[in-house]
């Protein structure tokens, strides 16, 4: 995992951690991304494909991040609804695992909800649910990480992070190149995760991440039936305290003709947040 979490709502997208809002990379909202990755090819580079996507996922993100963010939610016939909500991770020192904490704030039918993820490295990390409503948190299976969260077109697992190992990546195009909102085009590649799942309900992403920064600005998600489902691309990109953070970025359901659109609203880096600040009971308690 790396800081970058419910961003990253790449997040990702491709199926790496959030490397994309400044958050861990192992969960994929891809809005945060680390500023000091290293440069190079991947034909020059030991691993290729692989190594560009241990780039994503290993890239610094500072060692905690506060996110603040608007959510937008439009349905089939252009109809929007509005959400705000908080998003916090942690690096996990020594190899320990990350923590991410997402609440969200309004409006009041889902304000207090939130989501905890603890990564374990080498096994299945931990993600719990809390609904005020019931007041109780509840444990996200394995079975349901790829369903919606919260009725957005993310799933718990774009939210919750990737394991690097679960996917195989091949490099589809070295000398790709993306253009950002003014125009400019920038190198990059394209590179395609399979998940090794064969119960993923989308086992495929083709991701494009710009070589400078290992952003992944834009991604392809396609379904069992190996058609694109969802299209993910990142509209404003900027260097928060020095780190690349995806201020603005939209995930397209193609197959329900729904879409999400996400805006950092404010963003902070090395903050001083501890582990005590990613416990069941501090979800339960930022709730009250």
């Amino acid at each position: 995992m790396h800081l970058n979490a419910f961003l990253v709502i790449v997040f990702l997208v491709l199926p790496l951690p959030l490397a994309s809002f400044g958050i861990p990379p192992s969960l994929l909202f891809p809005v945060v991304l680390g500023a000091s990755a290293p440069q190079g090819t991947a034909e020059s580079r030991t691993g290729s494909a692989d190594w560009i996507a241990r780039q994503v996922d290993s890239r610094d993100t500072g060692r905690d991040s506060r996110l603040t963010m608007q959510m937008r939610l439009f349905d089939r016939q252009g109809r929007a609804r509005e959400r705000t909500l908080g998003v916090n991770g942690l690096r996990g020192p020594g190899g320990t695992g990350d923590r991410v904490l997402v609440r969200f704030t309004y409006p009041n039918d889902i304000a207090g909800t939130g989501f905890l993820v603890w990564e374990r490295p080498g096994g299945d990390d931990d993600r719990f649910l809390y609904l005020p409503a019931l007041a109780r948190v509840r444990r996200i299976t394995g079975a349901e990480r790829q369903e919606s969260f919260v009725g957005s077109d993310f799933t718990y697992e774009d939210i919750g992070g990737r394991a690097l190992d679960d996917y195989t990546y091949t490099l589809v195009q070295e000398d790709g190149s993306w253009a950002d909102s003014a125009g400019a085009r920038h190198p990059a590649w394209r590179l395609e995760s399979k998940a090794r799942d064969a119960d993923a309900l989308y086992p495929k992403v083709i991701s494009t991440i710009r070589k400078d920064n290992f952003v992944v600005v834009a991604a392809e998600v396609f379904n069992r039936r190996g058609e694109r489902a969802k299209a993910y691309r990142v509209t404003k990109l900027s260097q928060v305290q020095g780190i690349w953070t995806v201020m603005a970025s939209t995930m397209a359901n193609e197959v329900d003709r729904t879409r999400t659109e996400l805006a950092v609203t404010e963003a902070r880096y090395n903050t001083g947040l501890a582990e005590r600040d990613f416990s069941r009971r501090e979800l339960e308690n930022g709730a009250r």
